[in-house]
């Protein structure tokens, strides 16, 4: 059976208004902006919130005079006159007049009475342009630009702090009692502090369930990356509710698997393999670099232990002569690297790379690149915080291959993991 479409609705159904009609027409043919101070739909907003605070004054005086709870030495309620004031909308600035109540008793909902704003979506606005990294100047142009309405810097930065709560509730929040693996890394940003740019860093705590879910568990700022504030942050996660974790990915920072192992003794420690291939071959000729990796390759793919043994022998061999610096430091590293050859193709992929920790990461550089430095620490954890808000599908969701995973971790973890399975 064809769908019956609807009709098409022409500018004489939808404004009824000829006079009306015939400025729409004239803004559009124009090229002027249908929105904003002066234009026609910001005129008609006006008259329609003025028109329903006249409706809610009437029905506030009908609601009184129905129930009958004046008091016999107080004379019947009425109206009082009207109270003028402009608010800040979407749709540009609009003047109001706020009808009075002779007993004062009548409160306006649309236009609350110390309300400069009319909510019609405005906050989200400023919060989706500050996500996308925005400055607080930079959204202030755009919403002149794209919808006529003058805010000042104030009034963005006020909106922006609304959020502050929600980040405090956030980073204190419960957290499951399991995770199979924790991704820790650090980013580093410019903010401004007694007159001087310097470099701090963000410590994200990025993680996998028991059920797959991806979640940033943990995102807190200080003045630079060291084991010890890793410590004090691993603490925060187990004071927030985390008894167990199967498995830690980490970079090569000195003293960081003592620290975890101190807080986590029973977590598998897992250098991540890219890391130690970015440092390990940083000296390497450029004509060589493709090369050694691909030989590297041949290690960390190996079946087993053994196989990747013989693999770091025959590297040895072939490049010894002109890097042994590379094999050394694999060496030294080994059994670090090699916890990952104890387990199945699916946890192998799950648990030898940083990579998701440092995707969430990119999200955030892509969104502050053209940032030079932060007035202040909560100035950048409200962007970043936003930002990841606003991409929230990107890393929020399901691991690879969940179901599979799932299968190897019961088989090697057993009671260990399944205790918290629902």
């Amino acid at each position: 059976m064809t769908k019956k479409r609807s009709k098409q609705k022409n500018l004489e159904d939808l404004i009824p208004d000829e006079e009306l009609r015939t400025r729409v027409k004239d803004q559009l043919y124009n090229g002027n902006s249908v929105l904003g101070e002066g234009s026609v739909f910001t005129e008609m907003l006006q008259s329609m919130v003025n028109a329903a605070l006249e409706g809610e004054m009437d029905a506030h005086l009908k609601e009184k005079e129905g129930e009958g709870q004046q008091a016999k030495d107080q004379p019947s309620n009425r109206r009082n006159g009207h109270t003028q004031k402009q608010v800040r909308s979407s749709g540009g600035a609009l003047n109001i007049s706020t009808p009075r109540d002779r007993n004062g008793t009548h409160e306006p909902q649309i236009v609350e009475k110390w309300d400069r704003e009319l909510s019609t979506g405005m906050d989200d606005i400023i919060l989706s342009l500050y996500a996308r990294g925005q400055s607080v100047e930079d959204v202030r142009y755009q919403l002149q630009e794209l919808y006529g309405i003058e805010v000042s810097k104030g009034t963005i930065s006020a909106v922006t702090d609304r959020m502050w709560s929600e980040i405090l509730d956030w980073q204190k929040r419960p957290l499951s009692p399991c995770y199979v693996i924790v991704y820790l890394d650090a980013i580093h940003f410019k903010v401004r502090e007694e007159g001087k740019t310097i470099s701090k860093a963000i410590y994200s705590c990025y993680g996998i369930d028991v059920d797959g879910q991806r979640d940033i568990l943990s995102m807190h700022l200080s003045a630079s990356e060291g084991a010890r504030q890793w410590g004090l942050i691993l603490d925060d996660l187990k004071q927030r509710g985390v008894e167990s974790v199967l498995f830690f990915c980490v970079d090569g920072l000195s003293g960081f698997k003592e620290v975890i192992e101190e807080v986590f003794p029973e977590a598998i420690v897992q250098r991540c393999i890219v890391h130690m291939i970015r440092s390990s071959t940083r000296f390497v000729n450029h004509k060589d670099r493709k090369a050694v990796c691909s030989d590297l390759r041949k290690i960390y793919t190996s079946a087993t232990r053994e196989q990747a043994s013989m693999q770091m022998e025959e590297f040895g061999k072939k490049w010894d002569t002109k890097y042994q610096e590379v094999r050394k430091k694999w060496e030294e590293n080994w059994d670090d690297l090699m916890h990952m050859m104890d387990y199945g193709e699916h946890i192998r992929r799950m648990i030898y790379t940083t990579n998701p920790v440092e995707a969430l990461h990119r999200i955030m550089r892509k969104t502050t690149k053209a940032k030079g430095a932060w007035s202040n620490d909560k100035a950048l954890i409200k962007q970043l915080y936003l930002s990841l808000r606003h991409n929230r599908k990107s890393w929020d969701k399901k691991a690879y291959k969940w179901v599979e995973v799932q299968r190897e971790l019961k088989e090697q973890f057993g009671y260990r993991y399944e205790k918290y399975l629902e």
